[in-house]
């Protein structure tokens, strides 16, 4: 595989585009906005002169990785030449239902078809295809181009042939690919939300504040940051929506997204990207503050 098409631009698409070009890939990065690409192209310019301040990467490496990603509005356009697609976009199951459909007219029959969920069923989207065994779960972590670990997620019909070709793919952009089989919230999530949600919980119940749970998580747990600090940066709506897909797909109530954690996302506190969760954003310092309505 040497042409990789990224449909999203966001936080994960352009990480996601970042590795595969900064590994030689020829990358086509799509998204119906052309400033959100510009963007895009901006954030990982900044990423790549960070790798340079670390001595990750020269600074002719930081001109080969941008000279190999093309921008595209037109997504059957950009992949036209694909040999792997990637599916960055919205974590919202009908979006990604529709791209899957498009994509199947519009690629080659030969094109592997990877989404790049945090917890919907690959088997589900794959079903939309006629190329059920060509679609596989490719779930990075964020920031894509600094953590290790890619989930390479089967669908019922992936065949060991694509998931090996994936397997080996992920370890050419230098990550650790664990396989794990579809079922919702596939292991990351399915450990990690129930964590985080009883983290909303406690502090919903007046177990203790926002600092205090996050304190015992990073100082008892050796956590690099406490759940409901983490929670701002994946997104309170991403949180929610997760839960809602495990709580849908086991119907067991341990999976119930906390009361707090649904008015927060409905009030439009939705962490970092808002400016406003369990901490207040946007203020121009490194430093935590809680936001107000949860401070003592």
């Amino acid at each position: 595989m040497k042409n990789i098409a990224v449909i999203g631009s966001g936080t994960m698409g352009n990480g996601i585009a970042h590795v595969f070009a900064q590994t030689g890939y020829q990358v086509a990065l799509i998204d119906i906005s052309e400033d959100a690409l510009k963007k895009a192209l901006g954030t990982i310019e900044k990423n790549l002169d960070r790798q340079i301040n670390k001595e990750i990467i020269t600074e002719e490496g930081k001109k080969n990785t941008l000279n190999n990603i093309t921008t595209f509005t037109s997504t059957e356009e950009g992949v036209k030449n694909a040999d792997l697609v990637v599916e960055a976009a919205t974590e919202n199951i009908d979006l990604k239902l529709k791209i899957f459909q498009d994509l199947d007219k519009w690629c080659d029959a030969k094109t592997i078809l990877a989404t790049n969920t945090s917890s919907i069923s690959i088997t589900k989207i794959a079903a939309v295809t006629q190329r059920s065994e060509k679609v596989i779960g490719m779930h990075f972590m964020n920031p894509v181009p600094v953590m290790k670990l890619v989930e390479v997620i089967r669908g019922y019909n992936t065949t060991d042939e694509v998931t090996a070709q994936i397997m080996d793919l992920s370890k050419n952009l230098g990550k650790v690919p664990v396989e794990v089989n579809d079922y919702p919230g596939f292991v990351a999530n399915r450990i990690l939300m129930p964590m985080i949600n009883e983290a909303i919980y406690s502090l919903y119940e007046g177990v203790a504040g926002v600092e205090e749970i996050d304190t015992v998580m990073k100082l008892g747990m050796a956590h690099p940051m406490g759940p409901l600090q983490l929670a701002d940066f994946i997104g309170l709506d991403v949180c929610l929506s997760i839960l809602n897909v495990l709580y849908d797909g086991f119907g067991n109530p341990k999976y119930a997204p906390c009361p707090l954690l649904v008015n927060m996302v409905e009030a439009g506190h939705k962490g970092v990207k808002s400016g406003s969760g369990f901490y207040s954003w946007g203020h121009g310092t490194k430093d935590l503050i809680v936001a107000d309505r949860f401070k003592k």
